[in-house]
C-alpha cells in the first residue's frame, strides 16, 4: 500500500517540513523576523520557556524583537512523522546570543516539539512551538 493511500507523509511532505527548518535558522540570525513569522500558521501557538505561551502570528513577531540577538542559530530535525495534514517534528538546537549588556555571547543547545500543518501550498508551517534550552 502507497503512502498516500494511507494518509502518511510522503518524501515531498518530509523535504517540504525540512525546508523550513532549514530557512529557520537563517532567517532568525538575520533578525528578519517577519520573515521568521511567516513559517508560523496565522493562529500558531508558541510556548517559550519561563514565559506564558504566544499566541498567533502577529504576536510572535512583537515578542520575537524582544529575544536578544542571534548570530548563529540551526536545527536538527531527529524524528518527523505524522499523517495527511498534520505532523510533529522533534529535534534540537544550538544558538549563538548576544544578550544585551553580556561580557560575552552565550552558546546555547536546547530541544523543540512542533506540530505542523501542510498548507494549500504544500508548505508546512509551524502550528505549535515549544522549545528550552538545555543548560541550567
Amino acid at each position: 500500500m502507497s503512502e498516500a493511500a494511507v494518509g502518511m507523509l510522503s518524501s515531498v511532505d518530509r523535504a517540504a517540513i525540512n525546508d523550513v527548518s532549514e530557512r529557520f535558522g537563517p532567517l532568525f540570525a538575520a533578525g528578519d523576523y517577519a520573515g521568521l513569522a511567516r513559517l508560523y500558521t496565522e493562529d500558531a501557538v508558541i510556548m517559550p520557556p519561563h514565559q506564558p505561551a504566544v499566541h498567533g502570528r502577529a504576536a510572535f513577531e512583537k515578542w520575537i524583537v524582544s529575544f536578544p540577538r542571534i548570530s548563529r542559530f540551526t536545527l536538527n530535525n531527529e524524528e518527523i512523522d505524522g499523517r495527511a495534514g498534520i505532523a510533529y517534528v522533534r529535534g534540537s538546537y544550538t544558538m549563538t546570543l548576544h544578550p544585551e549588556g553580556a561580557p560575552s555571547p552565550v552558546e546555547d543547545v536546547g530541544k523543540y516539539l512542533e506540530i505542523r500543518k501542510r498548507q494549500p501550498d504544500g508548505s508546512w508551517l509551524l502550528a505549535v512551538d515549544i522549545f528550552n534550552s538545555d543548560r541550567p
